[in-house]
């Protein structure tokens, strides 16, 4: 039976174009580097190689050991300076971050449906990729004025050591919330990334406001809709007596 459902965020509850969002965030971040002495240039090259190391994580690690020694070796920079710049970074994510919001499209749907479905008894996790650390995380859910209280689990690059597309994230995922594939419908805005959760056998929602299809995946065998009809979908759904 159906009771949990998972959001991804970028694109799907917050809704933007993810090459406006990039361009916003990394003016922003690179500001960061400056003020710490380092090149904008070769600072902002170790974050896209850390993240590289994040989406190839097999799961030996976290994400985010993943993420720092990679940028760390990339800038040769030591133990105690990277602490430094990990400290800088966390701060700027919960506050000039909140800059980069001027690119987000408003929506009325992400807050009310996530608050109602837990009304109908149902869970959510915030299945977003787990490239930031989760103060970025909960900067960018209060846009669309949420919370990560308002979900059972909310996905960021400490608590995770895989990242979609591989399947082993959702899974990783089922593990921590005790669900079974049959348990849980995904929604995303992604059929390379988020789509991915079918191999287990999860349900899956294309949600197509803010489509992220660069490959030009084939999505005429997805369930797929407006964040409104997924909206829809899911308030059809039966309560959950508890």
């Amino acid at each position: 039976m159906t009771d949990t459902i998972l959001f991804d965020l970028d694109g799907t509850l917050l809704h933007f174009s993810q090459e406006a969002f990039i361009g916003a965030y990394f003016a922003e971040l690179e500001k960061v580097f400056k003020r710490l002495g380092f090149d904008a240039k070769t600072s902002v090259g170790a974050v896209w190689a850390g993240t590289k190391a994040m989406m190839q994580n097999d799961g030996r690690a976290a994400n985010t050991q993943r993420f720092w020694r990679t940028f760390a070796d990339r800038m040769d920079i030591a133990d105690e300076k990277l602490g430094i710049v990990e400290a800088a970074c966390d701060s700027f994510y919960m506050n000039e971050f909140n800059s980069v919001k001027s690119v987000m499209i408003p929506n009325d749907v992400s807050k009310r449906l996530v608050r109602n479905l837990k009304a109908k008894g149902y869970g959510t996790v915030l299945a977003t990729n787990p490239l930031f650390p989760a103060c970025a995380v909960e900067t960018r859910l209060q846009w669309i004025g949420l919370e990560p209280d308002d979900f059972l689990l909310v996905t960021h690059y400490s608590n995770s050591s895989y990242c979609k597309p591989n399947p082993e994230y959702f899974r990783e995922i089922l593990t921590k919330i005790r669900k079974t594939p049959e348990n849980c419908i995904m929604a995303g805005n992604s059929p390379a990334e988020d789509m991915s959760a079918g191999a287990l056998g999860i349900e899956t929602f294309l949600v197509t406001d803010c489509l992220e299809n660069e490959s030009g995946t084939d999505i005429t065998a997805f369930r797929r809709g407006s964040l409104a009809e997924l909206e829809t979908y899911l308030m059809s759904l039966p309560d959950i007596i508890k």
